[in-house]
Order: structure tokens, then C-alpha cells, then sequence
């Protein structure tokens, strides 16, 4: 519940639906869990994505797009990178990206055994350029 947004019963609703954090290897395999991922419609090397799968937990769903709501409302940090996808995309996808990243910040979270604080300090380094052989 340290997380912007997320509530008791968002936080309740992701423990029960989730189970175990042991059951997903990666965050990407949570947001397909819970529905979402968009669908792949591929052929002759053309890869078209349509609409969220919905696969999962409806209630979950609804809860973390709520919860991404809300992080946007109150944080700074996720209202930017909200306004960021908006002017990209729609609105509505806006929110779905945004209640992905939730669900996968909760699933590391969860599996770190961080407070919202720490995930923030270490967070993802995905996608940035090393600085060197691990020494500063």
C-alpha cells in the first residue's frame, strides 16, 4: 500500500489474485496475467497490436487502472510519464500502460519485499547505457 494509488483493497485484490510472486520469473508474464498486454494479430512478417486481451481478472483489472488514476493525480513522477504516453497515444491507452506499470511495480515490489521508496531508489535500469564494470 506504499505505492501511489494503491489502496487496501487494490493491495488485498492483488495479493489474493497473484498468490505468489514465485509463480511469474518476470514482470511482462504479471501484465499478461492479469489481461494487460495488447493482442497480436501477425502475418507475413506485419505484427499488427489491437486491444488489451482482457485475460484474467476483470476486478483486478479495473482496480490497478484505478490505482494508475490516482498515482497520476498525486505523483508528479507518474503524472508525467502519463502525459508523456497521452500525447503519443490516446487517453485510454494512457491508462492501460499506466495500470500495467502498477501491476509489474507491485509484482517487484512484492517480490523484493520493497517499500515504494527503495523501488524507486534501485528501480528498473532496463534500457540505460552502463557506466562502467560496477564500480563508481
Amino acid at each position: 500500500m506504499t505505492h501511489p494509488g494503491v489502496g487496501p483493497i487494490t493491495a488485498l485484490a492483488f495479493v489474493m489474485i497473484i498468490m505468489t510472486p514465485e509463480r511469474f520469473p518476470c514482470g511482462k508474464q504479471v501484465g499478461s496475467y492479469v489481461g494487460l498486454i495488447p493482442c497480436e494479430d501477425s502475418s507475413a512478417g506485419r505484427q499488427r497490436l489491437g486491444h488489451i486481451s482482457k485475460q484474467g481478472n476483470a476486478l483486478l483489472r479495473f482496480l490497478l487502472v484505478e490505482a494508475a488514476q490516482a498515482a497520476v493525480r498525486y505523483d508528479p513522477d507518474w503524472r508525467r510519464r502519463y502525459l508523456h504516453l497521452a500525447m503519443r497515444r490516446e487517453r485510454r491507452i494512457a491508462k492501460v500502460a499506466m495500470a500495467r506499470k502498477v501491476a509489474v511495480r507491485l509484482y517487484w515490489m512484492w517480490r523484493n519485499g520493497w517499500e515504494y521508496s527503495q523501488s524507486v531508489e534501485f528501480g528498473s535500469h532496463a534500457g540505460q547505457l552502463a557506466t562502467g564494470h560496477g564500480v563508481k
